[in-house]
This record gives structure tokens, C-alpha cells and sequence, in this order.
């Protein structure tokens, strides 16, 4: 996926513009660190200049982009140890809204993160990683809304932004996927069932593997960036 398939209805251009050069740096198109040029994106992209930098501005607000004074925008690069502290964060906010949903959590709910998995499950069988994060995300967008905690979802938000094309790359290890796949199918038998202990266990587990598995990514990018030198 190039973000060019991104729907755009309802939208205003910058908000379409944004959310097309979101989904490029979440599945590395545009790395990290990478400086952004503004005549090619914009022709990539199909918009003028001025909604593409009101995009960077609402990029950079989400911590997706830093703006440089004379240098333009540029994507920022996360060291390990900035990932494993907001990680460490991000399992206890999740954890947080796993109890919350658990008890909020309505047979209705329940029936769509059922569909939201099998579509899920569908795109990792297909090894379509771009369609699984999407609806990977779409989950765990659904259980901070069942959590029904405006400023749980807000920090939340904000913090996993950040995160994203970390966690998109961390995929790319098949063992950690296929057990990431599992742990979500379990996820949903213990909202099922209301146990909010069982099911915030989980979710920090889970977070804190895929804190792992981000770490070994990063740190096995910085060796084969060494060898290249």
C-alpha cells in the first residue's frame, strides 16, 4: 500500500493529506529520520503545497514529524530507550482499559471484535501485514472506545502514534506474529467472559513482547547499519 488508497471522503484535504503520509512512515516508506521533500510528496500525494504542510503541522502535533527552522520536516527516529519507556506505558494504559471494557463490554461489542478478528486472521494468512495492522489497530481502537475513559483514549492516542511503525516493523519476526495472532483470539474469550483480571494480564503481556520484539528489530537494524558502513 502506497497511502494513495486511503478514502478521502469527509475529509478536508490536509486530514486526507495527513492521513495518507501517516500510513506511509507507519509501513516505512517514509523511515525514520528521513527528511520530507515537499515538491515530491506533493506530487505524490496529488495536493498543493499549503494543505501539505498544514499535514506536517498536524503530523508534527501527533509526534509523527519534528519541524527543523530552514530545514523542513523530518521524521523522528525513536532511540530503544525511548521506545521501552513509552512500551512500559503504553502496557499499563492498555491494561487499564482492558479492566474498563471488561465490564462495559456488550454482546454486541463482542460480535463485531469477533468480525474485526476473522478479518484479522484473514489478512495474516494471506501475509498481508499492511491489511493486519490496520485491522490490528481497529481492535484496539474498539476496546479503548468499549473503555468509555475520554482521557484513557486521548494518552493512549497520542502515545501510540508514536509507536505505530515500530510495531508495524516488529512484525516481520513470523513466530512473533503467529503468537501475537493467538494472543488476540485469547484476548477476546476473556472480554467474553467479563474477566477484566485475566484480560489486562494479557494485554500487558502482550505489550511488553511486542516491546521486545520492537527492541530486537531496532537493535539488529543498528548492526546491519553498522555492516553496511
Amino acid at each position: 500500500m502506497d497511502g494513495s488508497s486511503i478514502p478521502i471522503a469527509r475529509l478536508t484535504l490536509p486530514e486526507a493529506a495527513a492521513e495518507r503520509l501517516r500510513t506511509l512512515i507507519i509501513e516505512g516508506a517514509l523511515p525514520p529520520g528521513s527528511r520530507l521533500n515537499e515538491r515530491e510528496l506533493s506530487e505524490r500525494l496529488g495536493v498543493s503545497r499549503t494543505p501539505l504542510r498544514e499535514a506536517f503541522r498536524m503530523l508534527a502535533g501527533d509526534g509523527l514529524l519534528v519541524q527543523l527552522p530552514n530545514r523542513g520536516a523530518q521524521v523522528v527516529a525513536l532511540s530503544a530507550e525511548d521506545a521501552s519507556h513509552a512500551f512500559d506505558v503504553m502496557a499499563s494504559l492498555e491494561g487499564l482499559a482492558g479492566e474498563l471494557a471488561a465490564a462495559r463490554v456488550t454482546d454486541a461489542d463482542i460480535a463485531d471484535l469477533r468480525v474485526l478478528q476473522a478479518e484479522m486472521e484473514t489478512a495474516h494468512s494471506l501475509k498481508d501485514l499492511p491489511a493486519y495492522y490496520r485491522v490490528n489497530r481497529a481492535i484496539h481502537n474498539r476496546l479503548n472506545a468499549i473503555a468509555a475513559n475520554p482521557v484513557l483514549a486521548h494518552t493512549y492516542r497520542v502515545l501510540n502514534t508514536r509507536l505505530h511503525a515500530l510495531r508495524f516493523r516488529s512484525n516481520f519476526n513470523v513466530a512473533k506474529w503467529n503468537k501475537a495472532v493467538a494472543e488476540h483470539r485469547d484476548m477476546i474469550a476473556a472480554l467474553a467472559a467479563h474477566d477484566g483480571a485475566a484480560l489486562r494480564d494479557l494485554l500487558v503481556g502482550h505489550l511488553q513482547a511486542k516491546k521486545q520484539a520492537v527492541l530486537e528489530a531496532m537493535k539488529n537494524e543498528e548492526i546491519q547499519g553498522a555492516k553496511q558502513l
